[in-house]
């Protein structure tokens, strides 16, 4: 297949993968190397041109996006060098979230997904190690306290704030509803401030996540917006009750502000959380691998080395006694167990034997 013909077939696939879009509600995709919202507006000869000029530089954005979420600055840079053909063999998929044409115009909204392999080998030859496995999703549920009344479905800054945060592929995913129609017979702001219990299990349900989060907002009179959150999550108890004011004091600005502060705290709790996780199952892993080690075992007698060899195998974590030599009045054993020495050594002294080097050599002999 020549240039021209590989090219065509590609806007081919890229298109057919972008038309895939899910408005229904339901169990949600996430994935760390995908990025919502992605906006593009581009113009060429004619729609078609500048469509199929606008699926390839979304991506382009959107790469560069994902760099800078998950790496530092330098590497972002040295990635937003790629060039577009490059760039190209890392899509997985595209979604369309809006789109809209004019002659010789295209603009468009993209959630942009990136194969998990490729990227892994990208961001590895720069030394990035990314954390892919992400938290339980959560559905947020953010009402608005205006002074007409609580809104949950309506165009409000704090509603805007949930959707522009753009983090339903974030480590810590957030889910904001839909608003469609079954949401709102389902569920009222004012059910939501109630903390109806069946009303919030049934939209729960509906979306298929095991944690729901409540955030409200309102207009505070010191300026920018007081903003709260509760639930409990896979994070633990979820509390948070803050005013948070923009630079420039605006209401959209500041609720935008606390929305991300909000999620960026969450962020960073299961940041720790998981590399305690990871240690520890690092540390158990290692704790279960087996050693050998070479070691003297000085005895006078065949019925004393018996007797050795026998409460060596009973201590806790040793799996073999291994004889390399055997003399009249002592032996050399590869010690095989499991764990740290540090915990080897305390297992044979409940054995009644010491465990340690004697000029660089390790000894076990009765205490």
């Amino acid at each position: 297949m020549d240039g021209l013909g590989f090219g065509r077939f590609l806007w081919v696939l890229i298109w057919l993968a972008a038309s895939a879009v899910a408005h229904a509600a339901g169990p949600v995709e996430t994935n760390v190397f995908a990025v919502q919202g992605v906006a593009v507006d581009e113009t060429d000869k004619d729609a078609v041109s500048a469509r199929n000029k606008a699926l390839v530089s979304v991506q382009v954005k959107a790469l560069g996006m994902l760099a800078s979420k998950l790496a530092s600055p330098e590497v972002a840079a040295e990635i937003a060098k790629m060039e577009e053909k490059d760039v190209v063999r890392l899509l997985r998929s595209l979604s369309i979230e809006e789109e809209s044409t004019a002659p010789g115009r295209f603009i468009g909204k993209f959630t942009v997904r990136f194969q998990p392999a490729a990227m892994r080998r990208l961001f590895g030859k720069y030394g990035v190690s990314v954390i892919e496995d992400q938290a339980q999703p959560s559905l947020v549920l953010p009402v608005w306290k205006s002074p007409e009344g609580p809104q949950l479905w309506e165009d409000n800054p704090w509603k805007k704030a949930w959707i522009g945060l753009n983090a339903q592929q974030a480590i810590v995913p957030l889910i904001v509803p839909l608003g469609d129609l079954e949401d709102t017979e389902i569920i009222t702001a004012q059910d939501v401030l109630n903390q109806d219990a069946v009303k919030i299990e049934a939209l729960r349900r509906r979306y298929d996540v095991k944690t729901v989060l409540i955030a409200t907002a309102a207009p505070s009179p010191e300026g920018g917006v007081r903003a709260t959150m509760s639930g409990d999550s896979q994070l633990g108890r979820i509390v948070f009750d803050k005013t948070y004011q923009a630079e420039d004091g605006a209401i959209d600005a500041s609720a935008a502000l606390a929305a991300e502060r909000f999620h960026g705290v969450m962020t960073e709790k299961y940041k720790q959380i998981r590399s305690k996780q990871i240690a520890a199952a690092r540390a158990e892993k290692e704790a279960q691998t087996s050693r050998a080690l070479p070691v003297a075992v000085p005895f006078s007698s065949p019925s004393e080395w018996n007797a050795i060899r026998a409460r060596i195998l009973s201590a806790p974590g040793v799996l073999g006694v291994d004889v390399s030599t055997l003399g009249g009045n002592g032996a050399v054993i590869q010690l095989i167990f499991t764990g740290p020495v540090e915990s080897m050594r305390v297992s044979l002294q409940r054995t009644g034997l010491n465990f340690g080097q004697v000029g660089g050599t390790w000894v076990i002999q009765p205490m």
